[in-house]
């Protein structure tokens, strides 16, 4: 039996610079990383070019043409990526996020499956749930709050009745 080949892990008070490599974590005060990804990245300053981060905390994270999974910052930056999860007081983006939830965000020529936000500055946005106190510009969303408050009352009720039915159908035999 072939055992996995272990990754690296990297500490440093300092900077770091991956390139071209796979590593399982990263600890230091700032990271840049070219071409390559890590499974863990806890920085106060990350910086990720064509790189892939599977969990990223930080302070300011800037991001191009990579792929994030869950990214938790102060300050988010975006550009022609993909991310899963991100968790910021400020962002700005113009690629896809799955479920965006910040203070302030700026948002350009994207796409946000699940958005909560203070306030919200977009232009030409597509979205599946928005959630915000403040929105100036271009967003189509398929669910505002008033969808989500009636689709959740029509499921909850959909959902009571089968299980009423079901009781009753188990009773009778």
């Amino acid at each position: 039996m072939v055992e996995p080949e272990e990754l690296p892990e990297f500490e440093s008070s300092q900077a770091t610079n991956i390139m071209h490599a796979d590593v399982q974590s990263v600890h230091a005060e700032r990271v840049q990383m070219h071409q390559a990804d890590a499974e863990t990245i806890t920085a106060d300053e990350v910086e990720l070019h064509q790189s892939a981060a599977g969990n990223v905390k930080a302070t300011l994270v800037h991001a191009r043409q990579s792929a994030l999974g869950a990214v938790r910052a102060e300050n988010v930056s975006v550009e022609q990526s993909a991310a899963g999860f991100v968790q910021a007081e400020n962002v700005s983006t113009d690629s896809c996020v799955g479920v965006l939830a910040a203070g302030n965000v700026e948002i350009q020529h994207g796409a946000v499956g699940y958005m909560t936000a203070h306030e919200v500055r977009a232009e030409n946005v597509r979205t599946t749930l928005l959630l915000a106190r403040n929105v100036q510009g271009d967003v189509t969303t398929i669910l505002d709050a008033r969808g989500a408050l009636i689709a959740g009352l029509v499921g909850g009720l959909f959902g009571g009745l089968m299980l009423l039915l079901g009781r009753f159908l188990l009773r009778r035999n």
